[in-house]
């Protein structure tokens, strides 16, 4: 997804129903202008996708805004640099009151009365097969 922090634009944003929080690399934390003074403590531990446990540097709320909604959003700041400026999960998704489609490449959300389809960030490249193969 494309969005914007603080009016900054952002791109190659995921939405991952699958994530247990809403993660930033400490790299995106720090193009934000952002620093550790910036930062609310936690002692969230995380596991990777190989089971490895590491500590969050902690926690920041920024304002994020999607197609025409505006929320604030709470990130766990993450060490390392990441394939995705932010992972926006579950709790994200609900707050925002939207529906995911990977299958379609786009978010639906309500705003308000309405109902609006955000496309997703085409300047990111996603893996197809060819059927001839």
């Amino acid at each position: 997804m494309k969005g914007f922090v603080y009016g900054k634009p952002m791109t190659k944003m995921l939405v991952d129903g699958g994530a247990t929080v809403n993660l930033m690399p400490y790299t995106m934390f720090r193009k934000l202008g952002k620093s550790p003074r910036n930062l609310i403590e936690t002692d969230m531990m995380l596991k990777d996708f190989g089971g490895n446990a590491s500590k969050t540097w902690g926690a920041v709320n920024v304002e994020l805004t999607i197609g025409s909604k505006t929320l604030p959003t709470t990130f766990f700041v993450i060490y390392g640099k990441g394939t995705y400026s932010l992972l926006l999960g579950p709790d994200w998704i609900h707050a925002n009151c939207c529906i995911p489609s990977a299958m379609h490449q786009c978010l639906i959300q309500r705003q308000g009365d309405n109902v609006e389809v955000v496309q997703a960030d085409t300047s990111v490249s996603v893996a197809t097969t060819d059927p001839a193969y």
